[in-house]
């Protein structure tokens, strides 16, 4: 090697390296989490979507979302060719766009039977 190309070979070197450790660093960074809606026991009705500080009986969701029940007892969410059951404390990621129904399990006649549309 000549005395001008090897300034120019460690230059190239290290531009390469520092654009591979800056694809790393950039694909190394977590993936965003869902946002987390918390499913809770509140009467009159029994069950009811805590979103924003209200309580809602249907919800309309964008994405990938995550429910977690902080309800009195298990849940059950139905949807087309989907069946989940929840426990306490638990928490569930819906990904499958569609329209479920969420019941307590064993639940009243008159509690509320939860909609939720993922777009």
């Amino acid at each position: 090697m000549t005395k001008r190309t090897t300034p120019a070979l460690l230059a190239v070197a290290a531009v390469v390296g520092l654009t591979a450790a800056a694809a790393g660093v950039a694909s190394a960074a977590p993936a965003a989490k869902p946002k987390v809606v918390p499913i809770v026991m509140h009467d009159p009705g029994c069950h009811w979507f805590l979103v924003g500080g209200k309580y809602k009986a249907s919800l309309t969701v964008k994405g990938t979302t995550a429910f977690r029940n902080l309800d009195e007892a298990a849940l059950v969410f139905k949807g087309r060719s989907f069946y989940r059951r929840v426990a306490v404390g638990k928490t569930l990621t819906i990904t499958k766009p569609g329209v479920y129904e969420i019941t307590m399990v064993r639940q009243a006649r008159d509690d509320n039977h939860l909609r939720l549309v993922v777009v």
